[in-house]
């Protein structure tokens, strides 16, 4: 009962942190889907790390249609591009999984940044492959995979080094083993 609480509360502070990111950092983004900094990145990391796989990825797949409803954008490409969103940290989870034998540890800078890296190449190059098909007018320049990749890691490492000094702070962390 207490997954889904918190799968649901993560999924509802999504969408607004989506919001404020694109209000807080206006100035630094690329195109509307791209910007230098973008928090909710290390919140779809955080979802999958401290819920696990599948609460996670659920979490940040349901933030994001929630998102969808709140910017009233119901449409099948803005259903995959949840799906792309959910899709990038469990990718690089796993992939960090089977690179090393074992899980992230919430209290390794390396560990956070190895899997943060990974998610953003993943999430830019699953999101960029379904823009192709998709919808190629998202497709503003060559150079906008690269600032996605930025963008997602200046996020995701904001948040890394905040994770890492709550989990310190508070005395909690090692791997984590749900999902």
């Amino acid at each position: 009962m207490l997954e889904i609480l918190l799968t649901l509360l993560s999924a509802l502070i999504y969408p607004f942190l989506h919001l404020a990111n694109g209000w807080i950092f206006n100035s630094f983004e690329f195109t509307p889907h791209v910007g230098l900094i973008y928090l909710p990145a290390f919140m779809r990391m955080l979802n999958v790390l401290v819920f696990g796989k599948f609460w996670g990825t659920l979490a940040t797949a349901l933030g994001g249609i929630f998102l969808m409803q709140m910017l009233n954008q119901q449409s099948t490409v803005g259903l995959l591009n949840v799906l792309c969103s959910a899709s990038g940290p469990l990718l690089a989870v796993l992939v960090f999984r089977i690179y090393t034998g074992r899980e992230v540890s919430l209290l390794s800078l390396k560990d956070l940044g190895i899997v943060t890296l990974v998610y953003c190449l993943a999430n830019a190059m699953v999101h960029h492959l379904v823009w192709t098909f998709f919808d190629p007018a998202q497709l503003v320049s060559p150079q906008q995979l690269l600032w996605m990749m930025l963008g997602d890691f200046n996020g995701a490492l904001i948040g890394a080094y905040v994770l890492k000094w709550t989990a310190m702070r508070f005395n909690i962390g090692g791997p984590a083993q749900r999902g």
